[in-house]
């Protein structure tokens, strides 16, 4: 289990189902340090493993149980608490993306950092918050604010992964083909052109280069594959010999 991660604990869970649905929720995202606080129904519990669904059992397998927070605590130098509730008490208020990324830094500086997530009822006490030294507000619906157990571990982990991670915000996914080099694209207009040019489709002619230069950059906006400048070319040629028969 790694060390460079944040502890995610709970603190007096009630459902294994919950508990298991966290563990699901952190390995999906890479995390594994889970400790928990005085756990309704003891521990280990099959729901909870159950709910897990293999690979994830293992985060149970090696979490941490404590009867006390404190002792949940005692070797972390920076606890985020988790609540969607107003505190009234004076701490940093930090959306997950933003507390994960200050998670990141204080464990690449040494520190261990643990994030607290409440039992589903009611959440963390204010006792519990206390102890933590900033706060994590999901910007939720304000009429709708609840969040279970589940579903709060998940949108942590998620920001904690995607802080380390590089995937691209978005490619162009190829289905065993490639892009259509320039050349290519520059003979499909050609093709186009032409077979338009006999069938009187640039009329009036005081318009024709004006149509030309509109079609030539619709086949360049486009990210036409080679597979689809084959089938194009394949298209308007069959078009043709429909025609001429």
């Amino acid at each position: 289990m790694s060390e460079l991660q944040p502890a995610f604990i709970l603190v007096r869970p009630q459902m294994g189902e919950n508990i298991g649905a966290a563990a699901r929720a952190m390995l999906n995202f890479g995390l594994s340090h889970m400790r928990l606080v005085d756990p309704r129904d003891g521990w280990p519990n099959p729901r909870a493993v159950a709910m897990a669904s293999g690979a994830a059992g293992r985060v149970l397998d090696h979490a941490g149980v404590f009867e006390t927070l404190p002792e949940a605590i005692g070797d972390c130098a920076y606890v985020f608490a988790t609540t969607a509730r107003n505190r009234d008490l004076t701490k940093p208020v930090m959306t997950p993306e933003r507390a994960m990324e200050h998670a990141r830094a204080l464990i690449a500086a040494g520190q261990k950092v643990a994030v607290l997530f409440g039992p589903e009822r009611a959440g963390l006490e204010n006792e519990d918050v206390s102890r933590a030294n900033a706060i994590i507000s999901v910007p939720v619906n304000p009429d709708f604010a609840s969040l279970n157990l589940g579903q709060a571990v998940l949108l942590c982990a998620y920001e904690w992964r995607r802080q380390g991670d590089a995937t691209a915000p978005e490619v162009l996914a190829l289905a065993g083909t490639e892009l259509a080099p320039a050349i290519e694209v520059e003979r499909l207009g050609d093709h186009y052109e032409e077979r338009l040019e006999e069938a009187g489709f640039f009329f009036p002619a005081q318009k024709a280069e004006g149509m030309k230069l509109n079609l030539r950059n619709l086949w360049s906006r486009m990210p036409l594959t080679r597979a689809d400048v084959q089938t194009l070319h394949g298209m308007l040629r069959q078009i043709v010999r429909r025609r001429d028969r």
